[in-house]
C-alpha cells in the first residue's frame, strides 16, 4: 500500500468525514489534490480534533482508527511515516482532556505508541 492508495481507500470508505477534511484542506492549502495526500491526512486530523470537541460519539471513529491501525501495520515505510507524522502527531491537539479520554480509549495501541513516542506523554490538554 502506498500513501496514494491509502488516501483513495480512505476516501471511499469514509466519505462523510472525507468531505469535511476536504473543506479543511482547501482552507489550509487552497485545493485538494491527490499529489498532496500526505498533508491531507493532517487536515483530517484537524477535523477529527474538532469532532472530538463537539461530539461524544467515540464509537463512530473506531472503524476509522482501525483503518489507520491496519494501514500502519500493513503499509510501506512511506505509509507508516504518513500515519505517524501527518495524522497521529496532529491528533488530539487542543482537545480538552475530558473530551480526549473516550477517544483515546478507542485509539489502537500501536497508534498510541506513536503518539507517546512523539509527544512524550498521552494527550492531556
Amino acid at each position: 500500500m502506498t500513501v496514494l492508495s491509502m488516501y483513495k481507500s480512505f476516501r471511499t470508505q469514509f466519505p462523510k468525514i472525507t468531505k469535511k477534511a476536504d473543506v479543511e484542506h482547501i482552507r489550509l492549502w487552497g485545493e485538494v489534490n491527490p499529489e498532496c495526500a500526505y498533508s491531507w491526512f493532517g487536515s483530517l486530523a484537524n477535523v477529527l480534533n474538532y469532532e472530538m470537541v463537539v461530539s461524544s460519539a467515540e464509537n463512530d471513529y473506531k472503524s476509522l482508527f482501525e483503518f489507520f491501525r491496519s494501514s500502519y501495520l500493513n503499509g510501506e515505510s512511506e505509509v507508516r511515516d504518513c500515519i505517524d507524522v501527518s495524522f497521529v502527531e496532529n491528533l488530539f491537539f487542543n482537545v480538552p482532556v475530558e473530551k480526549v479520554a473516550p477517544f483515546w480509549d478507542t485509539f489502537p495501541d500501536v497508534l498510541k505508541q506513536l503518539y507517546v513516542r512523539f509527544h512524550g506523554r498521552k494527550p492531556t490538554y
